[in-house]
């Protein structure tokens, strides 16, 4: 595993991030993540904005390199093919403005819309490997997951409906 792992991992689908433009590609920007030394990502403006900004008109979103920029993680992947050796992957980002507000994924479970912002109703969950550095991200409803984890298992159905949410106004106090 590289250094730059954990740093890498850290990152989570609907996170809020700093991004600094490193250079200029034909399909958009390579970024580096703000206070995250080392970390880079990539923001795919002619997928985003090639709708709203038809031919040449999208150039107007290559701001200079050096300028910062709010981004929301979009997609969080890193794998290495064993046939070739190669690592591929990456961290994508989104510069749309109703995903900087609140971002939305489809849950890799039933395919509908999950909203991996603060306060929604998604997961992001870490897919690792204890054989390597490969890993990549599942999306789900927190529902969805939950249906999935054993009935047996109660424990582990609740901690996927409230991680990350305030506790029920009903629970024993600590």
């Amino acid at each position: 595993m590289d250094s730059l792992e954990p740093a890498r991992r850290a990152l989570v689908p609907g996170q809020l991030v700093r991004a600094k433009i490193v250079s200029h590609q034909p399909w958009g920007l390579f970024v580096d993540i703000v206070g995250r030394e080392g970390v880079g990502a990539s923001v795919d403006l002619i997928e985003q904005f090639s709708a709203a900004f038809p031919g040449r008109q999208i150039y107007q979103l290559f701001l200079p390199v050096g300028t910062e920029i709010d981004a929301v993680v979009e997609q969080v992947r890193d794998w290495y093919p064993s046939e070739r050796g190669i690592r591929q992957g990456g961290i994508r980002l989104s510069i749309r403005p109703a995903d900087l507000t609140s971002f939305s994924w489809s849950c890799d479970f039933c395919g509908q819309p999950t909203t991996l912002s603060p306060g929604g109703d998604g997961l992001s969950l870490a897919v690792l490997t204890t054989d390597g550095p490969e890993g990549y991200t599942v999306t789900s409803h927190r529902e969805c997951l939950a249906e999935r984890i054993r009935p047996e298992d109660g424990g582990q159905r609740a901690r996927a409906l409230w991680i990350g949410k305030p506790l029920p106004s009903n629970s024993p106090p600590e």
